[in-house]
């Protein structure tokens, strides 16, 4: 494991590289760690990947996103207030202190209780305020935990999950979607293929929350905010290009549909 310069990620190493919208008619905040305790070279190449690929996905689809780094960088609520959605990415585990566990966890990686703070502070801003969420892998467990709920600390066996050692970390999983939730609707059918990458998954489901999307195993990969608007929680990688671009444009193209419905309502939500 190494931290050298050559494992830090900046915002240039990840912002799109094709031209923003001459007129965007949306604001997204997008919150990312870019940078984890001991960053192996795997997990510098995965978080550059999938931001790039949100930030460029999100800007394709006609937004003006705003990128935090909640590594290096305090929450700015003015500008969160002034977004229309927030969409929040993965990234290293949850300290177990947040969710009451105890003792040692198998596998852990990447624990940062700042960028923890950090988060669940956005999640809870954006549940009060009844902001658009979308809350991806970590993102999602981050809104369970800040719901109350708990977390499997190393899922076992993992094998639905994430990739043995010595082969890629992420695979293919087919889930069950949830009658009557938002990605029922969203995706029209009641199985998914996703790209999967996780030892940890959502265990005590938080209060408010109902279970959109089960493995089938019974693991929750996915969770809607029964009180708010739209606020969901997917465990999967959707920003993972190596799986379905069509499914990543669908979620991308709902969660950005309900922004512009609040944009239409109030240019600034401040």
């Amino acid at each position: 494991m190494s931290n050298s310069e050559d494992l830090v990620l900046t915002r240039e190493d990840v912002m799109p590289r094709r031209p923003a919208p001459a007129e965007a008619d949306v604001e997204i905040v997008v919150v990312a760690q870019l940078n984890l305790p001991q960053q192996s070279h795997e997990t510098h190449g995965l978080l550059r990947r999938f931001t790039t690929v949100t930030l460029q996905t999100l800007q394709d689809l006609g937004a003006r996103i705003h990128l935090v780094d909640v590594t290096s960088e305090e929450p700015d609520f003015e500008l969160l207030n002034r977004s229309h959605g927030v969409l929040m990415l993965g990234g290293g585990d949850i300290d177990p202190s947040f969710y009451g566990h105890r003792g040692d966890v198998a596998n852990e990686y990447g624990r940062d209780p700042v960028s923890d703070t950090r988060q669940l502070a956005i999640t809870r801003w954006a549940m009060d305020t009844d902001a658009t969420l979308l809350a991806i892998c970590r993102g999602s467990q981050i809104l369970n935990v800040a719901c109350g709920g708990t977390i499997i600390p190393d899922i076992q066996p993992s094998s639905l999950h994430h990739g043995d050692k010595g082969e890629p970390s992420f695979l293919d999983e087919t889930l069950t979607l949830m009658p009557g939730t938002k990605v029922r609707e969203i995706f029209d059918r009641e199985r998914l293929t996703v790209r999967s990458g996780h030892h940890q998954a959502v265990d005590t489901v938080g209060a408010g929350l109902r279970v959109a999307a089960v493995a089938d195993d019974g693991v929750v990969e996915g969770t809607e905010r029964i009180d708010n608007t739209w606020i969901v929680g997917v465990q999967w990688h959707p920003e993972d290009d190596d799986g379905s671009e069509q499914d990543r444009f669908t979620l991308f193209n709902a969660f950005l549909e309900e922004a512009r419905s609040r944009a239409r309502l109030t240019p600034s939500r401040g």
